[in-house]
């Protein structure tokens, strides 16, 4: 495991319990290099959205517990926010939610000379995704394959 992913582990561990008890559901934890500063971001849902109250909650009751149990060498900054209407799909229960659900899929290679794909989510596994396209075509794709999945939004 790489110290990112160490680092990403730890904080969802000293998070997860603050987060359900609050009744918010824990989406993702990153920690990413940017610009030369490490961050440290927590991102929250419930049902009905999550509003700039909710993320202060968590974000003051989070510092204290990193404060006492100190599990990053490096300086960075804590986020908490709200994943946003474009969240990637990268959990179970990501995928679960949005079966049946239009979904947008680019891939790091070309499949069939496309590296873009908007259909409906079919199944998934660890391995692969399954999208009904609008022609009716089934299209599977390896998840090593995937460079972002997440909800298909129309603007």
């Amino acid at each position: 495991m790489s110290k990112r992913e160490i680092y990403e582990a730890k904080a969802e561990e000293l998070v997860l319990p603050l987060v359900e008890a609050n009744n918010f559901e824990l989406v993702d934890v990153e920690y990413v290099k940017e610009a030369g500063t490490w961050y440290l971001r927590i991102y929250i849902d419930k049902e009905g959205g999550i509003n700039i109250n909710d993320c202060e909650l968590v974000s003051r009751a989070f510092s204290e517990i990193l404060d006492k149990e100190d599990p990053i060498e490096d300086a960075y900054i804590l986020e908490v926010s709200s994943p946003g209407l474009g969240r990637p799909l990268k959990k179970d229960k990501d995928f679960q939610r949005n079966l049946g659900e239009e979904v947008e899929v680019r891939t790091y290679k070309p499949i069939n000379k496309q590296k873009e794909f908007v259909g409906l989510l079919d199944a998934w596994d660890k391995e692969s995704v399954t999208l009904q396209l609008e022609s009716g075509e089934m299209l599977t794709i390896a998840r090593a394959d995937i460079a972002l999945i997440r909800q298909y939004i129309e603007f």
